[in-house]
């Protein structure tokens, strides 16, 4: 049955911590805000969403328990990866076929494609809703960087994806290049960064500007950064990285940063909350994305610092295309140019 209210619902599916999908937390926003629909976010829970989400009455959120297998050799990890993805479909089915209201569309984040795409699918013909997909990366060019491409599993799970994928209603793109291969070949937490490459580059540059100044290993380290707190000029500026996320190798990079002993570079880890992130971004003077989708379609944010600060001409370009279009390129407007006519066409007189 629709809601009381009389207003469309919608149900945005995410088979992971929805505190860290911040596309799928503004998608629901957006929803709500300016579609003026109710919103269900199926979703594991950990992290907190951002606060706008918790505090609006038209958004509701239905936390699922993460599954977590222990006690399984490795000689099983197939059946171990099986018996994850039977325990997901299960909950999945229950939440969004017994538990949530009825929906009139079903938005799901990819990857995970397995088993979510089947769940939702499934969910939708039962309910007799629509479903959009919203294509954040491949799931199975994520599974083939621990098995490599040609590897069954694999080819498996791609046939999963592409098979299911077809069967949406209709799909959001997180970059053009994705819209363009999906259009033209398939008819329709990555692992952490690797962070040696920023650990070794910050050494060598510590290591470089105390050799240049012909600075001894017995210097005070302490006394360079009181020197700094002071307002002492230095022709090599001091560093200070933040580091944001809380993967699983973020412990192991804490403990290599300790042994390193820089004096010139210094290191922060942090996870934030959603409304402090932009706060942090707006601080920095430059930004390392050290990120690279396992689809090669990325968004174009890598490399772009050559000859900073006077000749760094690609970033001049980019940030003058970004103040140029900031008035008119906000999430809310591009939302409601690009994939509010979608639900609308998507949905139409469909209901429960």
């Amino acid at each position: 049955m629709m809601a009381e209210t009389g207003r469309k619902r919608a149900a945005v599916v995410v088979l992971g911590d929805i505190g860290r999908s911040p596309r799928m937390q503004y998608h629901s926003l957006s929803l709500a805000n300016q579609a003026g629909m109710e919103v269900d976010i199926v979703a594991n829970g950990g992290s907190d969403p951002h606060l706008l989400l918790r505090e609006n009455p038209s958004i509701h959120i239905h936390e699922m328990k993460s599954v977590q297998l222990t006690g399984i050799s490795k000689i099983s990890g197939a059946l171990a990866l099986l018996l994850k993805a039977s325990i997901q479909l299960t909950m999945l089915i229950w939440y969004l076929c017994f538990k949530i209201p009825c929906p009139d569309v079903f938005i799901v984040q990819n990857p995970p494609s397995v088993p979510t795409l089947a769940a939702v699918k499934l969910a939708s013909w039962i309910r007799g809703a629509k479903f959009i997909v919203d294509w954040h990366n491949f799931g199975y060019t994520l599974l083939g960087l621990s098995h490599g491409r040609s590897h069954i599993i694999v080819k498996i799970y791609f046939w999963f994806e592409k098979h299911f994928g077809r069967m949406a209603d209709g799909a959001f793109c997180v970059t053009k290049a994705m819209r363009h291969e999906l259009d033209q070949n398939w008819g329709i937490k990555t692992p952490d960064e690797d962070f040696s490459i920023l650990l070794e580059a910050a050494l060598m540059y510590d290591r470089r500007v105390a050799a240049t100044l012909g600075e001894e290993d017995s210097m005070d380290e302490r006394q360079l950064w009181i020197d700094m707190k002071n307002g002492k000029q230095f022709v090599y500026p001091r560093l200070l990285f933040i580091i944001t996320g809380k993967g699983p190798d973020k412990k192991k990079y804490e403990e290599q940063i300790k042994r390193l002993k820089l004096r010139r570079v210094a290191f922060r880890t942090m996870w934030l909350a959603s409304e402090d992130y932009p706060l942090l971004l707006g601080s920095a003077d430059l930004g390392v994305s050290l990120h690279t989708s396992s689809s090669g379609l990325d968004l174009p944010m890598k490399m772009l610092f050559k000859g900073f600060p006077e000749e760094c001409n690609d970033l001049k370009s980019l940030k003058a295309g970004a103040l140029n279009t900031g008035s008119s390129s906000k999430w809310s407007t591009e939302w409601e140019r690009c994939a509010l006519p979608l639900v609308n066409q998507v949905i139409g007189r469909n209901a429960c």
